[in-house]
């Protein structure tokens, strides 16, 4: 039986109708230097990727389109791990996933191992709206990317002076056996409300910084790093992929707020300080619901995150 009653159709149907909210987060892991250095960068990228999909939903937009807007945004920093920020993985390549998933009917789509695409998430959203798969991987995605013509750039625009100096650096240091233990993690995420009472959610990364090739980690896999249902709530999950993916982050706040009492901020709190209590990994998670209520936790000493509230109030925080 519902937990809600037999009325719970009709509230998620319509909500609270006009009310608008957006989350992004810039990844969660440990702290470094490079984070301390360029600080108001950070701060900058993400205020200016929420209101990037702020705009799009005070404009009467969807939340599916307000979470892509979001992300491209950070995908096209550079300062972040995602699109022109991305890793590198212990061969030197770049390999990014990213995913997309509409809360209105639970549609979704991903692509993982891509190379060259300028806006990973864009040709996830592809994939939700003009196939009938979620997730497509390798040389089918870019086949896929090819046919849809989404704009595509060389190898050296994914490279930053930092992707490249961690790379050297980690390689110098670390065994290949070692390449999973105390990585420094990136991913970018958003999730939105728009005003017609629909959630939407989309994760997206340029990978784990010397990993081994064909890794695929939580960003592409729905109901791990990335899950939305007007019914519940809107999620994007980083941090330790391998533990977001074996403990279905994404999905666990869904269903926890389907059948427990509480905020979603409590919820958010129960499922990465309790639930998941004793994991070894470092995790966060960013969300929202159709009630307009949002939510941010995180187990990391840091995880950049932005958001603008049912109240119109934007807020920006790394630690």
């Amino acid at each position: 039986m519902c937990p809600l009653g037999s009325c719970c159709a009709d509230i998620f149907s319509f909500g609270t109708m006009g009310k608008i909210a957006i989350v992004i987060h810039g990844g969660a892991g440990p702290d470094s230097d490079f984070i301390k250095q360029n600080k108001v960068q950070y701060e900058a990228g993400l205020k200016a990727a929420a209101q990037r999909g702020y705009d799009v939903l005070k404009s009467g937009g969807a939340a599916l389109e307000a979470v892509e807007q979001a992300v491209r945004a950070l995908e096209d920093n550079g300062i972040f791990n995602a699109g022109h920020g991305a890793a590198l993985n212990n061969k030197g390549e770049v390999e990014m996933d990213a995913a997309i998933m509409n809360g209105e009917n639970r549609k979704a789509g991903a692509v993982s191992m891509i190379r060259n695409v300028r806006n990973p998430v864009s040709l996830a959203k592809l994939v939700l709206e003009k196939t009938n798969h979620v997730l497509i991987s390798g040389y089918g995605a870019m086949e896929f990317a090819s046919e849809q013509d989404v704009p595509l750039e060389p190898v050296s625009y994914f490279i930053s002076d930092h992707s490249r100096q961690e790379y050297v650096e980690e390689r110098d240091q670390q065994a290949t056996q070692d390449m999973l233990k105390e990585r420094i993690h990136g991913t970018v995420g958003a999730v939105a409300l728009d005003a017609k009472g629909n959630v939407a959610s989309a994760t997206s990364t340029g990978g784990l910084p010397n990993s081994l090739p064909g890794r695929i980690g939580d960003s592409c896999i729905i109901g791990s790093g990335c899950f939305a249902d007007n019914r519940t709530c809107a999620v994007s999950a980083t941090g330790d992929g391998e533990f977001i993916i074996t403990n279905v982050v994404a999905h666990s706040l869904s269903i926890c707020t389907e059948f427990m009492d509480g905020s979603l901020q409590e919820l958010c709190d129960y499922v990465i300080q309790e639930r998941n209590k004793g994991t070894e990994g470092q995790m966060g998670i960013i969300a929202v619901n159709s009630k307009a209520e949002i939510g941010m936790a995180f187990n990391s000493p840091r995880m950049h995150r932005a958001w603008i509230d049912a109240e119109g109030h934007i807020g920006v925080a790394i630690y």
